[in-house]
């Protein structure tokens, strides 16, 4: 054994107090300093089983300060710890002391070297944005997580991070070449391959800088014997220090089979590449120079359909034959999980059957003959020796939509399988063994699962040997725990036997250092130690992972939390555990921190700051509602900041594969608020939105006043905080509600007036909104329903307490939908449809209502009766009850869509496109550009006028913007369309409108547009 104890890192010395800490650091360091309670338990959770509440939390601008940080760090005898998207699985990036978070601003791309084929970025840069740059010239970053959206590259380094194409790419460490980095002592290095000359060079320098290259080749040389018999020789590791790196290097041989560009040439001594999978234990890495790899112009998948895990696995190897970028493998339990949410549904819409497994082996390249070929090969070789039942093959981008988003969301759908605290956990995961001992091997790690009573959901890349394998385990139990080390070290075993690895690709972090000793052997363990005493003597970065870790059952999340306090509610919580479950649903996979896709979760992608995601918001939640008096804790101002910029989109609804519907939350949140502090004058004034605006439509013209007189609007703004900066909607005299009854009177008291529709009668909800400012839309859904043959029963008596419910004036609110439902339930017809053309207005029939009045039998047949009108008008028209005709003005445009969040997290955009689509001539482009950010009063709020722009500003304005004059806009919602007008100066028309619009030439109209366009308040003159 070797053992030099005084090379080991020491026990940190007598730490100085948290104010002390914070007053220091903001002393020195330009970014955020923050060490209140609230941001301390966010940041006590990654997205693994493990919590460790920090000293405080510092958002480093630059290099600059987080050497300052360090330096603060080791004044005041504290540790240090790295984090990036904070998505870890095995708890690398929670730790006590001071945590970095170093994705808020250090995500800049300073270069892209076309003609080397590296890009120079911050380390808190993300991996997709760094894709998106790279894609301009051709290249990408090889290596590619499922995590890709939100994972920095600064994790992806203190990770060795692989993914789905391993196989072909490697693994983070085969594609860094430089890394500038902050040490243990506060200096600053950058390491970068060395010839031997300039290692002894640099080695003669009187600093930490210098010790490293001095005696990390002696701790190689001494431990050469260790390192050849003590790796694991399966090359896709993230595991331990990579001394095998150096020993190569130094034997003059390449690093091993299975990696990508820049393996290293013999005889260079690579410090960039040591450091990489190090879990921040040895360096702070800042800025890194990464290779990049060219990117294939296509992509083709064959999805094999099994009736078992095992004859999915078994398909591997003719899979491997026929040179696959990525072989991946998904079992039942994921597929009926994507079944079951709107953002994943439509995957089982192009499987053949119910297979057990799937297995998608995906073809890159550039030639798209050679790669369908190789699709018709592998198909050919399964149907030959008999794997499988049916391939599905995926050849354009729309085929292969939903078929990689339930696969990069693998992890996310497990989770929601979670059941109170008993989850999927992340300890036995990230196991890996040469794919052809894999069948044989997952057969023998199921034998030990079943022998415990555990069940598990099995997903991976199959190519590699990797399967994610996580057992619900409740760790509340002591029973259970005690069970999931158990097989913890089985399967260590298990692994060992097989010459795998025990971590291939999320790392050691808590859940796996324990177990390095052994996996490694006294010797190499010892060598390991020396290089961690070595880079940090005081045992400041990261204590605690990969080695002199604690036992894989400390510092377990859910036990640490305190039984929840007694608390009423108003909304009914579904799920185990009330409203604290509900909240702490949130395993903090961080899918909520994506920038460039979806609509979740709009304010953190105008901040990008942990507290305004969804998982950060869940995270407050949970602190709060694990006070003593949580009641009393809903009221709290730091809270109320945490929650102050949710737009209650309810994207996470629907996007979150969990489910965390933080607009309910909110909601809830917000009532016991208002208990505690009062009800604000605001807040009453839009919950009052449908009585306010039912009188400015009586008071018209005079009641538009307001909107143009520059004091009025400044009184508006000091006395209701309602900002100045955007237009007010226009209420109109002649308003739907008046229009429909002129109708009714005229019809009555002609001879022979119509009978009833003989598709029978439709009732049609005139929201708070589009009746009073917008009624050329109600009217254009009428006209055509009843062309469509429907009787039209227009419901106006009440509001459906949309706007109470956003402002937390719940017990208001239920009062609205109670009287609503009633009207609705006991006035039509029973089973016929409700429609309506606001979304938040009709989908709170079957969302609010129900968490308001669960047990309510008018509601429940309310809320099963809600459809969309764009459902029945594409009846129609498929029926050919409408016509639409080629010469109408919509006809032969360039539709570009937005819809509406309430709608998008509730059905789903499909039928409104599919209603645009019946446009002759039409072509339909839906936009994926996220929340407009208006969110109903949220836009006219002066505190949040800017936030809202920024929204919209990100990704909605600029591709409006970039459409050519002669596009038209459509858009649902009232608030998208006043934010789209505001914003880009360009109409958006409701899609009912343009089809009237189509329906109104068809019946000899001169096929103008549908009204003049509309000013900037979203009505029509």
């Amino acid at each position: 054994m070797t053992a030099i104890s005084g090379d080991a890192p020491s026990a940190p010395a007598t730490a100085a107090s948290a104010r002390e800490v914070e007053a220091l650091l903001r002393g020195t360091v330009e970014g955020e300093v923050l060490f209140d309670d609230y941001t301390r338990h966010l940041f006590s959770r990654d997205a693994s089983m493990y919590a460790i509440e920090p000293m405080g939390v510092v958002f480093p601008r630059h290099a600059g300060d987080v050497q300052a940080a360090v330096a603060a760090a080791v004044e005041a005898g504290i540790p240090v710890v790295p984090r990036g998207a904070g998505t870890s699985l095995a708890g690398q990036t929670v730790g006590p002391g001071l945590v970095l978070d170093l994705s808020r601003h250090m995500n800049r791309i300073v270069e892209i070297d076309t003609e080397r084929r590296t890009a120079l970025v911050e380390t808190g840069v993300v991996q997709d944005q760094l894709n998106r740059a790279a894609a301009a010239h051709g290249l990408m970053f090889g290596p590619d997580t499922s995590t890709s959206n939100r994972a920095t590259v600064g994790g992806m380094i203190g990770n060795n991070s692989a993914g789905s194409g391993s196989i072909r790419y490697g693994m983070t460490i085969d594609h860094v070449r430089e890394l500038d980095v902050v040490l243990s002592d506060a200096t600053r290095a950058h390491l970068a391959p060395l010839t031997e000359a300039e290692r002894r060079r640099r080695a003669e320098l009187p600093t930490l800088e210098g010790r490293l290259y001095r005696e990390l080749p002696r701790i190689v040389r001494e431990n050469a014997e260790a390192i050849a018999e003590g790796m694991p020789q399966f090359w896709r590791r993230a595991c331990g220090y990579r001394l095998d790196r150096l020993a190569a290097a130094a034997a003059g041989v390449g690093a091993g089979p299975g990696v990508g560009a820049g393996a290293g040439a013999g005889g260079e001594f690579d410090l960039a590449k040591f450091v990489v999978g190090s879990e921040g234990t040895l360096v702070l890495a800042t800025q890194a120079l990464v290779d990049l790899v060219p990117k294939p112009a296509r992509t083709v998948i064959a999805v094999g359909h099994f009736t078992s895990v095992a004859g999915a696995i078994a398909a591997t190897e003719d899979a491997l034959a026929c040179d696959p970028a990525a072989v991946e493998m998904m079992d039942r339990t994921i597929l009926d999980l994507s079944r079951e949410k709107i953002e994943y549904a439509s995957l089982s819409t192009i499987l053949e059957g119910d297979p057990e497994a799937l297995l998608f082996v995906s073809f890159t390249g550039d030639d798209e003959r050679d790669l369908i070929g190789n699709l018709e090969r592998l198909t050919a070789l399964w149907r030959r020796h008999g794997h499988g039942y049916h391939t599905l093959q995926a050849v354009t981008p729309a085929q292969q939509g939903s078929l990689l988003k339930v696969r990069k969301s693998s992890l996310g759908l497990l989770m929601a399988a979670s059941e109170g605290t008993r989850r999927p956990l992340a300890f036995i995961e990230d196991t890996a063994v040469d794919p052809l001992h894999l069948a044989d091997y997952t057969r023998r790690f199921k034998q030990v699962l079943d022998r415990h009573g555990l069940n598990a959901g099995f997903y991976g890349h199959c190519s590699v040997g990797c399967l994610h394998i996580r057992p619900f385990v409740d760790t509340t139990d002591p029973a259970q725990v005690a069970t999931m080390r158990t097989v913890a070290e089985e399967i260590k075993d298990l692994v060992r036997e097989y010459g795998g690895v025990n971590s291939s690709e999320h790392g050691d972090g808590l859940a796996r250092s324990e177990f390095n000793r052994e996996i490694f052997g006294d010797d190499l363990y010892e060598a390991m130690r020396r290089v961690k005493g070595l880079f940090d003597p005081g045992d400041r970065l990261n204590p605690g992972k990969i080695v002199d870790a604690p036992a894989m059952t400390d510092n377990l999340r859910d036990p640490a939390l305190p039984p929840a306090g007694p608390l009423r509610t108003r909304l009914d919580f579904e799920v185990v555990g009330g409203m604290r479950g509900a909240a702490d649903r949130c395993m903090n996979i961080g899918l909520c921190r994506k920038a460039d896709a979806g609509t979740m979760c709009p304010s953190y992608m105008a901040t990008l700051k942990e507290e305004d995601s969804t998982r950060g918001r869940a995270n407050a939640l949970v602190k709060a509602l694990s006070e003593p008096d949580p009641h009393r804790a809903l009221g709290d101002g730091r809270l109320h900041e945490v929650l102050d910029l949710c737009l209650m989109c309810k994207a996470c609804k629907s996007e979150c594969p969990l489910g965390v519907d933080m607009a309910t939350l909110k909601a809830e949140s917000l009532a016991h608020h208002h208990d505690e502090h009062g009800v604000p004058r605001r807040s009453r004034v839009f919950a009052s939105i449908r009585s306010l605006n039912r009188l400015g439509s009586a008071a018209a013209p005079l009641s538009n006043l307001p909107g143009r007189v520059p004091f009025l609007r400044a009184l508006l703004d000091r006395w209701l905080g309602i900002t100045p900066s955007r237009p007010l909607p226009v209420f109109v005299r002649g308003n739907l509600v008046r229009w429909f009854r002129r109708r009714e009177r005229a019809r009555t008291s002609a001879p022979g007036s119509a009978p009833p529709g003989p598709q029978g009668t439709v009732t049609y909800l005139a929201d708070s909104f589009t009746t009073y400012t917008e009624p050329g839309i109600g009217r254009a859904a009428v006209e055509l329903l009843e062309r469509a043959g429907w009787h039209v029963a227009l419901e106006s008596r009440g509001c459906c307490g949309r706007s109470a419910f956003s402002k937390g004036l719940l017990d208001e609110a239920k009062d609205q939908a109670r009287r609503l439902t009633r009207l609705l339930s006991e006035t039509a017809p029973a089973g016929s449809p409700v429609v309506g053309c606001e979304p938040s207005c009709l989908m709170t029939l079957r969302d609010e209502h129900r968490a308001m009045l669960p047990r309510d039998e008018a509601v429940a047949d309310v809320s099963g009766r809600v459809r969309q009108v764009e459902e029945l008008l594409t009846e129609a028209i498929d029926d050919g009850r409408l016509s639409l005709a080629p010469e109408a003005w919509p006809a032969g445009k360039r539709i570009l869509y937005h819809g509406h969040c309430h709608q998008k997290a509730e059905v789903g955009t499909a039928a409104t496109v599919a209603l645009l689509k019946r446009i002759p001539g039409a072509e339909v482009v839906e936009l994926d550009a996220g929340c407009c950010g208006m969110a109903g009063s949220f836009g006219f709020e002066s505190e949040h006028y800017e936030t809202s722009m920024t929204v919209g500003n990100d990704r909605l304005f600029p591709a409006i913007a970039a459409e050519d004059e002669r596009t038209v806009v459509a858009a649902s919602g009232v608030s998208c369309r006043q934010q789209i007008f505001h914003g880009t100066e360009r109409t958006a028309w409701h899609p009912v409108e343009l089809v009237r619009a189509a329906l109104l030439t068809a019946a000899g109209a001169t096929g103008q547009a549908p009204g003049a366009a509309r000013p900037e308040g979203g009505t029509q003159q």
